[in-house]
């Protein structure tokens, strides 16, 4: 679905990512693992076209989508969901996923809203309050619902656990999960919880430096001579 190749990027002058090279599979997940500060989330953003890109090339189901701006890449069914500022806080969750669905006609809109629903239950008491009130789970739940909405194909999480109950991030595995096996999404994921989130993976990237050292089967990652030292302070 997704193929980047020697891939060079970052924010202006500051150099992150180093000929990066990478496949993602249709309906799979991939996690992208490494210590802090090694590309994992500018990786994601560049994809989605938030940095700046120095050369390389990114195609998505053969289409070359490198200088494509980030709203075509939505209407294209890439959906990216930041760690933080995922949602709109001030207003209701029912404006946030009617906000999803602008672009979707009337009764496909519909449609994807009980879907999504249907998928985040814990949503359907909640529509009217504002989306700032909610938990930090019920904020994933949202940006997962709203991306669902959107119609994605590929689902690019950062951090999708970062800062939530023991309960919650399990909720969250689980949902990921769903979504690859029940509605055929691919999933591109970076988490802190790594033996988890490979756990549930396909396949599985590791970044050092803004290069990959690692990319295989997810199974084979925890294998690795040097997977522990790369990825301390992560949790284990």
């Amino acid at each position: 679905m997704l193929k980047v190749e020697n891939l060079n990027a970052g924010y202006k002058e500051l150099h992150i990512l180093f000929d990066v090279n990478a496949e993602i599979k249709d309906r799979t997940i991939t996690t992208v693992v490494g210590p802090n500060g090694s590309g994992k989330s500018t990786f994601l953003k560049s994809i989605f076209g938030l940095t700046t890109i120095y050369s390389g090339k990114i195609q998505y189901n053969g289409k070359d989508i490198t200088k494509i701006p980030p709203h075509d890449k939505t209407k294209l069914g890439i959906a990216y969901l930041p760690q933080t500022d995922n949602i709109f806080a001030n207003l209701s969750v029912e404006e946030n996923l009617k906000i999803a669905g602008y672009t979707v006609e009337k009764e496909d809109f519909e449609e994807r809203v009980e879907l999504a629903l249907s998928m985040f239950p814990e949503l359907q008491t909640k529509l009217k309050r504002k989306a700032g009130t909610l938990s930090g789970g019920e904020r994933q739940f949202l940006a997962m619902a709203m991306a669902l909405i959107k119609n994605a194909k590929l689902m690019m999480l950062d951090e999708p656990t970062a800062m939530l109950s023991p309960k919650y991030a399990s909720t969250i595995f689980e949902k990921i999960q769903f979504l690859r096996d029940e509605l055929k999404i691919t999933i591109l994921l970076v988490e802190q919880n790594v033996l988890k989130a490979l756990e549930i993976s396909d396949y599985a990237y590791m970044f050092v430096s803004g290069r990959v050292v690692f990319g295989g089967k997810a199974e084979e990652l925890v294998k690795h001579e040097k997977f522990e030292q790369l990825c301390v302070g992560y949790t284990l």
